[in-house]
């Protein structure tokens, strides 16, 4: 009660909490998420992993900032893949057919599942090569005759 009652008159003492022991981590930022290649499988997983929803792990492919989003280490021989070369790593990805390959200093490999570019267009990372192709939307006489009703 008596608390409360120097609160309310304004005569509580104020006594800043020390930064030491403190184990609040300030917001991520974005320029801060970068990766390091020069790392474990497990810890690249790692890093992608924790920055993943915000801000987003990231590396530079083909002078563009791409963000990597949802891995998983990957425990099989290598697959068969398109290769991707990203800025600063060892050995350049592969964009298989169940997302992009990157591998650790361990030789170890990592699964992206994900990739975002810089426009915020999200892509599944297998389909990094074929990302500018476009399809035409063919429409039966049913849809024709339905879009046509709508209009």
């Amino acid at each position: 009660v008596e608390a409360v009652h120097l609160i309310a008159d304004g005569k509580a003492p104020r006594i800043p909490q020390p930064k030491e022991g403190a184990t609040y981590e300030g917001i991520q930022k974005k320029e801060n998420a970068e990766i390091s290649w020069d790392q474990s499988a497990a810890a690249l997983h790692n890093w992608i992993r924790g920055h993943d929803k915000v801000p987003g792990a990231w590396a530079t492919i083909d002078g563009q900032v791409v963000t990597f989003y949802g891995s998983s280490l990957l425990d099989a021989s290598v697959p068969a893949g398109q290769e991707l070369a990203i800025k600063g790593a060892s050995r350049p990805g592969l964009v298989t057919k169940n997302g992009l390959v990157v591998f650790g200093n361990d030789g170890k490999m990592v699964l992206v599942r994900n990739l975002q570019f810089e426009d915020g267009k999200m892509i599944p990372a297998s389909k990094y090569f074929s990302a500018d192709e476009t399809t035409a939307l063919e429409l039966t006489d049913e849809e024709k005759k339905m879009a046509e009703d709508i209009r």
